[in-house]
């Protein structure tokens, strides 16, 4: 007999075995793909930001979809405990910018390989490229799994399929199928952590330009509903970059309706500081045509783009242009306005933001509250994070609860 079979072999179910194992159980983990942890290896850029290294408080106001749901969870264990378990398995860790926790050899594929060799020690049985299609339950309470037409009994089964993010990876919305079969609800699947599309044609000439340090603020119905400062890139269809998908998890909920993203290019000068540096420039550069003044102020790409919508025409010389619109563009450096129209494909989203209702499971434990012995972690729980390295400690977090309960 199998005390316990996990289904995805991601963070939360490579976690869940672990733990599982550790306590003394018999763990069988099915995993779809040829190889484990697919989705980790391509988090932050390949360099796999495992998590942050804020105290929890702080990681709660980082996750918008049903913090309180995890306060237990991250309690029982936080991110310290998640680094010092990476270090003990071998993987030096580094913090950066923004709290960001990363292996010290920037290879997401070291973390890997050090859960998979700590599995193997604890004789957990990996079985790549099986898929199962259903699970058994009688009576409200798990009997096994259906895998590949044969039935394989254990005592209980984790559920750590993701979301419907990067179907490449596997994750393709399986978890929820079981889910509603066992009688939970499963919330409205939307994608999160996503590069944003605007209406306006002039990103398309920026495509490729990243701002290092820009503040971003999203504005619904004229209320700001998100403000952040950081990195973004524009692309052909829009924005993306940390901010940027940070923002949009606030700005799914409230498309299709016209949601306004503003960006402001110098936020460490407060209006009349910018005015004084636009000032200085337009004395230097008096005698020059206005297209050849901002080459100190602004990347090369962005020039033509500010002057097209500051209404200035190119070819005015810089001290023929009037204090009324030397202020339009200063309010224009500060104020870059995008309309958004809608989001990527989910396909494209980093996280999937809904699943399987949080009312519905045991905080503590992860355990379903409708059927006995069936268990929950990671993505396909309707909790989310924004970018950070919250939604990998999420996904370890509850792993972790439900290796040790199952």
């Amino acid at each position: 007999m199998n005390n316990i079979i996990v289904i995805g072999g991601g963070a939360a179910g490579m976690m869940a075995s672990l733990i599982a194992a550790k306590e003394g159980k018999k763990v069988i983990l099915i995993e779809k793909n040829e190889k484990l942890g697919k989705k980790v290896y391509i988090t932050g850029k390949g360099r796999c930001n495992i998590t942050t290294s804020l105290e929890i408080e702080e990681i709660m106001s980082n996750i918008p979809g049903n913090s309180s749901f995890l306060y237990s969870a991250l309690y029982t264990f936080s991110n310290h405990d998640l680094m010092n378990m990476i270090e003990d398995m071998g993987v030096k860790l580094k913090i950066e910018r923004g709290n960001r926790v990363f292996p010290e050899s920037d290879k997401s594929s070291d973390i890997i390989k050090a859960f998979e060799n700590h599995l193997k020690k604890h004789d957990v049985n990996i079985m790549f490229n099986s898929e199962v299609s259903d699970i058994i339950i009688v009576n409200n309470e798990i009997k096994g799994v259906i895998l590949n037409n044969r039935e394989l009994p254990c005592d209980s089964v984790i559920i750590a399929t993701g979301g419907m993010s990067y179907p490449l990876t596997g994750s393709t919305g399986d978890g929820y199928k079981f889910a509603k079969k066992a009688g939970h609800t499963v919330t409205k699947i939307r994608p999160s952590l996503i590069p944003l599309t605007a209406k306006e044609e002039w990103v398309k000439k920026l495509q490729g330009l990243s701002l290092k340090n820009a503040s971003v603020n999203v504005s619904f119905k004229n209320k700001v509903i998100f403000e952040q400062l950081g990195e973004m890139i524009f692309t052909h269809f829009g924005v993306s970059g940390p901010i940027i998908l940070s923002a949009s998890r606030f700005v799914v909920d409230r498309l299709p309706d016209e949601v306004k993203l503003s960006i402001n290019l110098k936020p460490g000068l407060t209006f009349e500081q910018l005015d004084k540096r636009v000032q200085k420039d337009f004395e230097i550069y008096s005698n020059k045509m206005f297209k050849n003044s901002l080459d100190s102020l602004l990347p090369q790409k962005m020039i033509p783009v500010i002057i097209e919508l500051s209404g200035i025409h190119e070819n005015k010389e810089v001290n023929q242009i009037t204090r009324d619109e030397r202020i339009s563009l200063v309010k224009l450096l500060q104020n870059l306005t995008l309309t958004i129209t809608c989001t990527r494909p989910i396909k494209e989203a980093i996280v999937t933001a809904g699943g399987v209702s949080v009312k519905e499971i045991n905080p503590s434990t992860m355990e379903s509250k409708i059927v006995k012995g069936l268990y929950f972690a990671g993505e396909v729980i309707d909790v989310d994070g924004l970018t950070g390295g919250f939604n990998l400690q999420i996904a370890f977090s509850t792993g972790y609860c439900a290796g040790l309960n199952a």
